[in-house]
This record gives structure tokens, sequence and C-alpha cells, in this order.
């Protein structure tokens, strides 16, 4: 017989690893051609130009340039990529 009674055990404890996503490039930083600049889930920034969307909706560059972050149509937030001319 014990001294007292056993506790009783919980189905808590667990938690998911976070999905790391969000903005990764910033507006007026240079990205090359493929570089991700947005992950997110949904569309809670639409692709403008040069910037190409992914089945996951994840957006990157299409062309190498400078991103651009703006509003738009009932607020709605677009990011493109302004192609820059390289000055040798």
């Amino acid at each position: 017989m014990s001294a007292s009674a056993s506790s009783g055990s919980s189905n808590n404890g667990r938690d998911s690893a976070g999905r790391r996503l969000g903005v990764k490039v910033g507006g007026g930083q240079l990205v090359l051609s493929g570089r991700i600049i947005i992950r997110q889930r949904g569309t809670k920034i639409h692709p403008g130009l040069y910037v190409g969307m992914g089945k996951d909706h994840t957006l990157f560059a299409t062309a190498p340039g400078r991103v651009h972050f703006y509003r738009k149509k009932g607020n709605r937030a677009y990011v493109e990529v302004l192609p820059e001319i390289a000055t040798v």
C-alpha cells in the first residue's frame, strides 16, 4: 500500500515549432532573381511587378533589383522588385 495516492498524468506539454514566416527582405534592399522576399500563409501581401508567388503563397523575386512595398485598391498590400541598371 502506498502512503499517498499517485498523481494523474496530463496530456498537455507539447508545442509545435514556429513556422519561420514573415518578411525575409526589407524594403529598399537589393535582391537577385529567385530570392525569397516573404513567407506567408494566404495572400496577406500580393505579388507586384517582377515578383512571383509559390504554391504556399511565398513571394520571390523574378528579376534582380530593389524591393518596394506599397498599397493600392482598397488598402491591399503589394511588393514589387524595381530593376536597377548596373553601373560599371
